[in-house]
């Protein structure tokens, strides 16, 4: 073999060691990076509680009224980044069985029911589209969201602002309220007592909810 058939041998074969080192060391990157993705966002659940609960407030001609549930369903992904800092929600759902809504007086959750159409649409679902996070202080967050509300059969893009406090065991807090009207959702605001009652248009929703790691409730229950 002639000495410069063997240089180049020699070179083609350093070439191609150099290009499998560097394809080994991309995809190292690639897996480590991939891992840590997985390990920064994390599937959380709504825990149960009575602390945990969604309140509707309303008003009449007559009186105030509250109607409360705590019987929901909701999940969502959340990414954290250094520091266990809340950096996004990638999805969330939350739903409500529209007759888990209770007030102080069984007619009148009788007449909601019939108003709402809750036999007919038995949930009551908010979906998340997307999230903005501000943070106003350590593990406390501004949370700026857009998504869709369906009550009655009808959605409603809403936006919304919400606190999210990220505990020292790791559960999320999430509070707010929201003002909608019932016409918004296709509901004529009823009235009661041969119309000597009459429910305004304007409702709001107090919300307190509280979110563990679902791979945690799972290793509990």
């Amino acid at each position: 073999m002639s000495i410069s058939k063997h240089l180049h041998n020699h070179k083609k074969h350093t070439i191609m060691k150099k290009n499998i080192k560097q394809i080994l060391m991309l995809t190292m990157i690639c897996i480590m990076g991939f891992s840590s993705l997985l390990q920064a966002q994390t599937s959380y659940k709504l825990a149960s509680g009575p602390d945990v609960s969604i309140k509707i407030l309303g008003s009449s001609n007559v009186h105030d009224w509250v109607m409360t549930s705590t019987a929901m369903e909701s999940q969502g992904n959340f990414k954290f980044g250094e520091g266990n800092q809340l950096r996004a929600i990638t999805s969330f759902s939350f739903s409500l069985n529209a007759k888990s809504l209770k007030s102080d007086h069984e007619s009148m959750d009788s007449r909601t029911y019939k108003t709402i159409k809750a036999d007919q649409y038995p949930k009551i679902v908010y979906k998340l589209n997307s999230a903005a996070i501000t943070e106003v202080q350590k593990n406390k967050y501004l949370v700026k969201t857009t998504g869709d509300l369906t009550i009655a059969g009808a959605t409603q893009t809403i936006t919304m602002n919400v606190t999210a406090v990220v505990n020292a065991d790791n559960t999320l807090n999430c509070t707010g309220s929201q003002k909608i009207k019932l016409t918004d959702y296709k509901i004529d605001p009823p009235s009661f007592m041969l119309g000597a009652m009459k429910v305004k248009d304007d409702l709001t929703i107090q919300f307190n909810l509280i979110y563990k790691n679902n791979q945690l409730i799972t290793k509990t229950n």
